[in-house]
């Protein structure tokens, strides 16, 4: 599976062409309906006119619930997330990235990382799906991080059990030995976060740790990763599927992800009126696009046609679509995400104010 960044998301979102195609559809990671998906996949390719990845065998060989790809003259762009798309394919003169707001707004994103002296697995979800993702820059294990001199250690431990001589496992003891043990712990554990940091950059999303009970805390002082979430899935993981591990890891997340939102509806019922919240798209849609909003709420299955003039800073509102308007919901969705704020895709009921007019409302952030 493939990770998604906001500057990802940005560049696709700034990139204009005569031509650029948007492809969403549905993919299986096992069963009958697995050998239909390339199949499908051609069928809308002769839709979009791109056809480069057909035939790629290891690009399928990793699959997650759906594929997004997105086809111009310069870009060819495809990800493979954790979330089942419709089948679907735009072409027009920029990409189309609403399908993606599930993934990147509110409860969208998270991180588990789990790992054992034997195994280190790292995995993106969703609320409702999970996939694990390629490891390149991570050690698979204590013995991969430490090397040769964690091999001659295993070679002597293994020696005196067969001997009858002293066996060490690591925790419990409180002797010279468990110092020794938790320096190489915490030199795994630096080696695992500095690859994580490389891979996840500047992502905010939170991550969950699984691990056996005495590991977990060794990790938290090794840990440089600001959405750390406290708590975590206690127990040996590398029995665990990623739909076991998703189960868990959602029952930390679900009240983490629910008083996040909380904590910005109240933010904007506080602001209102002091010039830093608004329910007004003709005021937020400018203030979006110079990195203004802190936390957006949209209104799912709801349109807002029009046109933003970003040099005059004028919007311009439609009840029906016309030609050349875009959806300005979605507009102001995915800057703020590119400016690192925060989305909230809700039921119309759960926008803030929603006795207001309009779907939207925006926390400013000055």
């Amino acid at each position: 599976m493939d990770l998604l960044s906001r500057a990802e998301v940005r560049a696709l979102m700034e990139e204009r062409g005569a031509l650029c195609v948007s492809l969403y559809m549905p993919t299986h990671r096992s069963g009958a309906s697995m050998q239909q998906d390339p199949i499908r996949f051609k069928n809308l390719l002769k839709q979009a006119g791109a056809q480069r990845l057909l035939d790629d065998s290891v690009f399928w060989r990793h699959r997650g619930d759906g594929l997004a790809v997105f086809a111009s003259r310069e870009t060819l762009a495809s990800y493979r997330l954790p979330y089942s798309f419709s089948q679907l394919v735009v072409v027009t003169d920029r990409f189309h990235l609403k399908p993606l707001l599930p993934l990147l707004s509110g409860d969208g994103r998270f991180y588990i990382l789990a790992f054992s002296k034997k195994q280190v697995r790292l995995f993106q979800g969703s609320r409702h799906s999970v996939a694990e993702l390629e490891l390149e820059n991570l050690p698979g294990s204590l013995a991969e991080a430490l090397g040769a001199e964690e091999r001659e250690k295993q070679l002597q431990y293994h020696t005196a059990a067969r001997g009858g001589g002293p066996i060490f496992h690591g925790h419990g003891g409180g002797g010279t030995d468990d110092a020794v043990h938790k320096k190489d712990l915490l030199r795994y554990f630096k080696q695992i976060d500095k690859g994580l940091q490389d891979l996840v950059r500047e992502d905010t999303a939170p991550l969950v740790l699984a691990g056996v009970d005495y590991l977990i805390p060794i990790y938290r002082e090794a840990n440089t990763c600001a959405e750390l979430v406290d708590g975590g899935v206690v127990g040996n993981p590398d029995g665990l599927s990623a739909s076991d591990l998703h189960a868990r890891a959602w029952t930390i997340l679900e009240p983490f992800f629910a008083k996040e939102q909380e904590r910005a509806a109240a933010q904007y019922l506080e602001r209102l009126g002091s010039g830093r919240a608004s329910r007004n798209l003709r005021e937020i849609i400018p203030a979006v696009y110079h990195g203004r909003v802190e936390s957006l709420f949209v209104a799912v299955g709801v349109q807002q046609w029009g046109k933003y003039d970003a040099e005059l800073g004028a919007v311009e509102l439609h009840d029906d679509r016309e030609p050349g308007d875009q959806d300005l919901l979605d507009l102001a969705a995915v800057e703020t995400l590119a400016h690192a704020g925060n989305v909230y895709a809700v039921d119309p009921t759960h926008v803030p104010g929603a006795e207001g007019n309009g779907p939207v409302a925006a926390v400013f952030r000055y």
